[in-house]
């Protein structure tokens, strides 16, 4: 090899040599790229599959809440139904009175055209037969002239009467007439709406059936409420705990000390004599409770009494209004004080017809029985509590005969 040959290797194998770092970066650059891009694909990933568990997290956070949203729109249609009724039965009451007025003015002016048809035919005869003008005029006695003449005169006002009377019924007739048509139309449109919303209704229904039959026939679901529904009945005695507190604060009674005997005057007397607040039978027990079918475990802290939906609920006992409103798992709730640590409580309402601050007697009624806040149709759910405990209300109601 000449010396020239070998110089020019040298010289391209500095090259390749010296190059080579520069054709390698743009090899790790590429890599560098490949593995970002994945890294964001991943993390794209993740975050699209933590927004899919977020949201079907949020679509089955509460099985109560999906339940109660839906019974609240139920429970609003229903009494915007209830109202329409009213409004229909009004204008049908205002529709009777108008027709009975109709009627009593159609024969009162029917009255009026026959006076009036009676003095059109005398008048006639007495023109036809010329003899006005000639009574008047007849004698020499202006005494006797000047009563035929006030005669006349009276005649003539009672006919003009008898036209003001006959025009007046018949304007107070087309009066009442064109406002029965105008009830008539707002009757029509009273139904067509109550009609939309009866159909509201049915679909609110038939959601709440399906969510309901979901909670009776799947495991999950009905775990998941039972956990729910545990929760709530925690809340509700937290919450009369402070309710307690509260009237305690009002009245400036100290809380008690150690255990209490349970008073022997007012409400406390009454065990086993109190009167049932609703018309009905128990059908769900105070204490402990196996589901049959999931053998899920729960303690319920009252009775629900099966009652017609309508019936009216009832205080068991002269108290004082201390909640009324919605709670979460016991749907319309009211909370009666009834002094010395006693309260009573009735859930599932539908109409509540008190409010707080309000004074009741002993069977006044506060309330309709509902289904609201129910798993199982109208019942009315009553519990009896003694410094915020639960007592089995069984033991307090008077037994039927």
């Amino acid at each position: 090899m000449s010396p020239l040959t070998r110089t020019g290797l040298l010289v391209l194998l500095s090259v390749v040599v010296l190059a080579a770092p520069a054709f390698a970066q743009p090899a790790k650059k590429d890599d560098l790229q490949v593995e970002q891009r994945r890294l964001r694909d991943t993390q794209k990933q993740l975050r699209e599959q933590r927004e899919k568990a977020a949201a079907a997290r949020k679509r089955e956070v509460s099985v109560v809440a999906e339940l109660e949203d839906c019974e609240r729109r139920l429970a609003d249609k229903q009494r915007d139904v209830r109202q329409l009724d009213q409004r229909v039965k009004q204008k049908l009451g205002d529709l009777a009175a108008l027709r009975g007025e109709i009627e009593t003015l159609g024969r009162e002016r029917a009255a009026r055209e026959e006076d009036l048809a009676r003095r059109l035919r005398a008048i006639y005869k007495v023109h036809a037969q010329g003899a006005a003008l000639p009574l008047i005029l007849s004698g020499d006695d202006p005494v006797a002239r000047a009563v035929t003449v006030r005669h006349l005169a009276r005649m003539a006002t009672l006919d003009a009467r008898l036209i003001q009377e006959y025009r007046g019924v018949s304007e107070t007739l087309e009066d009442r007439s064109a406002r029965e048509e105008a009830r008539q139309r707002e009757l029509s449109q009273l139904r067509a709406e109550a009609r939309r919303s009866e159909l509201e209704v049915d679909r609110e229904a038939a959601r709440r059936r399906v969510l309901l039959a979901k909670v009776r026939d799947e495991r999950a679901y009905h775990e998941r409420m039972v956990g729910e529904l545990s929760e709530s009945a925690r809340r509700l005695e937290a919450f009369i705990q402070e309710l307690q507190a509260r009237q305690r604060r009002l009245a400036k009674v100290p809380p008690p000390k150690g255990g209490v005997e349970t008073p022997r005057t007012g409400f406390g007397t009454l065990r086993g004599r109190l009167p049932w607040p609703t018309d009905g039978r128990i059908v769900a027990t105070f204490g402990a409770q196996v589901h049959p079918r999931f053998g899920t475990r729960t303690f319920r802290n009252g009775v629900d009494i099966e009652a017609g939906e309508g019936t009216d609920v009832a205080s068991v006992y002269p108290g004082h209004v201390v909640y009324t409103g919605w709670f979460k798992g016991y749907g319309n709730l009211i909370i009666l004080d009834h002094g010395h640590d006693y309260y009573t409580l009735y859930a599932h309402v539908a109409d509540i017809l008190v409010k707080e601050g309000d004074d009741v007697k002993q069977g006044q009624r506060i309330g309709t029985v509902g289904d609201t806040g129910s798993l199982t149709g109208a019942r009315l759910y009553f519990e009896v509590r003694f410094q915020g405990k639960p007592q089995d209300p069984a033991e307090w109601l008077r037994q039927k005969s």
